[in-house]
């Protein structure tokens, strides 16, 4: 597990031997560790690869990751391969990336005992501790971007520049999906780089490269299924794992940016928490004498009490996600339902090649829970209804009636009746076949 070694001592360049050197002499020496090491290499090669085979398993097969935003798409446009990819890593991926590196960074010199024969080459414990930090962060900036470049080049080439139907039900030009790929993935490098620093944290803190290494992921496993326990405000913005889904925002009409600027605070206070126990950690620790290693029994007890707490905290937190308040409500539902499948008729109708019939029309929503009974309609759920009655002048008068599914995070799916909207795929005037983009559809509420 270990990528960070001290397999050989830390030299110093030698531009920089007629002084002390310097965390940027520590982050040089920090980036040649890391690019010799053979899982930072294997990690690189996944994001590298990895979305050209997911792009290519969804080229030959007919079946679609229906459960997932974009998941529909991703025969259709080229842009749906990125944002699937994403939304993917931001669950797990990210913060195993994350850790990789900086879950060893520090625990690997215990592990080899070589704190002594750093601490002695006249740099400093500031020094040394923030060259491995900027080391850590550059690595998981890296392969962020290379997963991006890579799912966006491979969605292009394998799927093809086609316009992307965003989360409101629009057409998006090739251009401007592109650059909402480039911005989404630009936001999750904000709670990615969070999620170092506290690989960091986990890393000095355990003096154990499998704790280092696993410590982040398992955490955001815990902060994934406490999110999902309710919808409510405060929970869901204390959680690290809620900024990563602050991408949604620059595909719904109009523009929610509120989940990024939280997340974004949000982000900033755990790292500065997490690097700030990390160096108090370092800078107060004793080195002279030891023997190296996390071994023993008082070892494992530091590990067993983190995770007494770290239990009691989600069960804290698991409680209060019960009683917490929602935000997401029956008038919300309706807005982003009745406007997304406005738009999706016109999409619809100007495939069939009568984009005249969806000039002139009116949709009516009403959505409730049927769990709610008489009663208020509000929270997560896949009960909710929604029946939406369409008047135009070319359409007639319809009543359609859509089950939609409402997820903690106010994402939702919406399924319609194939007898009135159409089944899977409908027939293009030129004889191709397409997406019926009424048939379900996935959309996304405005966060307040």
């Amino acid at each position: 597990m270990s990528v960070s070694t001290a397999d050989a001592p830390l030299s110093v360049p030698r531009s920089s031997r007629h002084r002390a050197p310097g965390a940027g002499a520590v982050f040089q020496v920090e980036v040649a560790k890391i690019s010799a090491q053979f899982l930072p290499r294997l990690v690189a090669a996944a994001c590298l690869i990895g979305p050209f085979v997911f792009a290519l398993i969804m080229r030959t097969q007919t079946s679609v990751p229906a459960d997932t935003l974009f998941g529909r798409w991703v025969h259709t446009s080229g842009f749906a391969i990125p944002f699937v990819v994403l939304g993917f890593a931001g669950i797990a991926g990210f913060p195993l990336l994350t850790s990789v590196v900086a879950g060893d960074i520090f625990a690997g010199e215990d592990r080899h005992m070589t704190w002594k024969t750093v601490l002695t080459r006249s740099c400093s414990r500031k020094a040394v501790f923030a060259g491995k930090a900027l080391a850590a962060l550059a690595f998981s900036a890296t392969m962020v971007a290379l997963l991006a470049l890579s799912s966006t080049v491979a969605g292009i080439l394998l799927v093809g520049w086609k316009p992307l139907i965003n989360l409101s039900g629009t057409v998006m030009s090739p251009g401007r999906s592109l650059a909402l790929v480039l911005q989404g993935f630009g936001m999750a490098l904000i709670p990615t780089l969070a999620f170092t620093c506290m690989a960091i944290l986990f890393s000095v803190a355990s003096r154990n490269s499998l704790a280092g290494v696993l410590g982040p992921p398992v955490t955001g496993l815990v902060m994934v299924l406490l999110s999902m326990m309710g919808s409510g405000l405060v929970v869901r913005s204390i959680l690290l794992t809620t900024p990563f889904e602050a991408w949604h925002g620059l595909l719904v009409v109009p523009r929610g940016l509120t989940l990024f600027l939280l997340g974004l605070v949000v982000s900033t206070v755990y790292s500065y928490l997490c690097l700030s126990a990390a160096w108090a950690m370092v800078r107060r620790r004793e080195f002279t004498g030891e023997t190296g290693g996390v071994g023993g029994a008082a070892a494992w007890k530091r590990l067993g009490r983190a995770a007494v707490i770290g239990l009691a905290i989600a069960a804290v937190v698991a409680v209060a996600a019960a009683f917490d308040r929602t935000w997401i409500s029956s008038h919300r539902v309706e807005d982003s339902v009745g406007a997304t499948f406005s738009n999706l008729v016109r999409v619809q109708q100007t495939m069939l090649g009568h984009p005249e019939r969806a000039r002139s029309f009116t949709v009516s929503p009403f959505c409730a829970r049927e769990s709610a009974g008489g009663g208020v309609s509000q929270g997560a759920g896949d009960d909710w209804v929604c029946q939406l009655n369409v008047n135009g002048a070319r359409l007639g008068q319809l009543g359609l009636s859509y089950t939609v599914v409402v997820r903690p995070n106010g994402c939702y799916t919406a399924e319609g009746p194939p007898g009135l909207v159409g089944g899977q795929r409908i027939r293009e005037p030129g004889g191709h076949s397409a997406v019926n983009p009424l048939y379900a559809f996935d959309g996304c509420l405005i966060a307040p």
